[in-house]
């Protein structure tokens, strides 16, 4: 740090103090010596561990950077290459949101209320649907405590949240690397094998709320069939912790996937409340229905024989019988050849077929409906 302090970066940034440091990259507090306030220059340096990896997550965060326009987000000012005393690299520069990161707000002992937590998560899902909107979607990669700055509190609001550190920054279009980034304890599983979607930034906003109402990072948690176990460590609503419990779903495919619709159900906590009401089985169904976090399963046994299966019966006999005695006279008058009596026989067969095979499901099948936050499918 002592190489650079008071050094002036493109005749403009006057480095002030250090904020960070990782292998191959600093990052570090400076002075816009035009406009006079304060900026984050971020270091990418070449040495011994650098990576082409690196300079493309680095021009990545750079381009992203510059294209974003967010309240909550650091804005862009600038990005060049630089020779300094640590070695020759490239520089981006933007602006310098003065704020403690939730990690820092723990550690110096603040606890969260659930009106706390909620109003987090607002503001963050509030960014999240910023970035997951746009085309193509951008999806941080690595959202935990050190990277979400809050202000401190005021009369009426916990504090403005920020969301920064966009140098895992990924979008969607670019999903074929195969580069890993995040933070263990607040990636999901599908981001271990290089696939990320906006459902994963989803998941490591709640592993950071679960860490807010905890003090406890999610990896240092006891799991349960790969699903963070929190609910005894905490004193939160019923509709809060199913809340929290969905978008730490394991299995992409049932995990919410748009910002948006989450925030819909977080201020919707009379549709939770709805959920836990206990209905009584209509007397003589056999249709089963389990619900399960953010999944519900619907299986309809099935029907048996019904009215409607008789008429096809009674069709298929009169059709058998009537169509050697009534048609076969009349066709070969019109085709002598008989070509014509073999497709209507082929079609006829068709229609045949098709109306045992329904009756043989409807005896026999039974329908699986899956409904998630997401879809609705179905498979028999």
């Amino acid at each position: 740090m002592e190489l650079l302090a008071g050094k002036v970066l493109r005749d403009r940034y006057q480095i002030q103090s250090l904020l960070g440091r990782q292998t191959g990259r600093r990052t570090f507090l400076a002075s816009d010596l035009q406009t006079g306030s304060s900026a984050v220059v971020k270091l990418l340096l070449f040495g011994p561990d650098f990576t082409w990896d690196d300079l493309k997550l680095f021009e990545r965060e750079a381009n992203v950077l510059k294209s974003l326009d967010h309240p909550a987000i650091p804005k862009y000012l600038d990005y060049f290459e630089v020779e300094t005393e640590l070695g020759k690299g490239f520089a981006l520069v933007q602006t310098y949101i003065e704020a403690q990161s939730l990690q820092d707000w723990v550690q110096s002992g603040r606890h969260f209320s659930e009106a706390d937590l909620k109003q987090i998560a607002r503001a963050l899902l509030d960014i999240l649907d910023y970035l997951h909107q746009r085309q193509p979607p951008v999806v941080h990669r690595d959202i935990k405590p050190s990277n979400i700055l809050m202000q401190d509190r005021t009369a009426h609001s916990s504090g403005q949240v920020y969301l920064i550190d966009f140098g895992s920054v990924q979008t969607v279009v670019s999903s074929c690397t195969q580069t890993i980034v995040g933070t263990y304890g607040y990636m999901p599983l599908e981001q271990f094998g290089g696939q990320t979607t906006p459902a994963s930034d989803l998941y490591a906003l709640d592993a950071t709320l679960i860490y807010l109402a905890t003090g406890q990072h999610p990896d240092k948690l006891p799991q349960q069939k790969m699903r963070i176990v929190f609910e005894d460590r905490v004193s939160l609503s019923s509709h809060l912790t199913g809340w929290l419990k969905g978008l730490t779903e394991p299995s992409l495919e049932l995990r919410p996937s748009a910002a948006k619709q989450v925030l819909e159900v977080l201020e919707n906590s009379s549709l939770q409340e709805s959920r836990q009401i206990a209905r009584s089985k209509p007397a003589g169904s056999k249709i089963q229905v389990t619900s399960t976090g953010q999944k519900m399963e619907i299986l309809i046994p099935p029907s048996g024989l019904l009215q409607r299966h008789l008429n096809m019966i009674g069709f298929i006999v009169i059709g058998f019988f009537s169509f050697p005695m009534f048609w076969n006279d009349i066709l070969f008058f019109l085709d002598p050849n008989g070509w014509l009596i073999s497709l209507l026989g082929i079609l006829y067969l068709g229609v045949i077929l098709k109306y045992i095979w329904n009756i043989l499901a409807d005896l026999m099948g039974r329908v699986r409906l899956r409904i998630t936050q997401s879809e609705i499918s179905q498979s028999f």
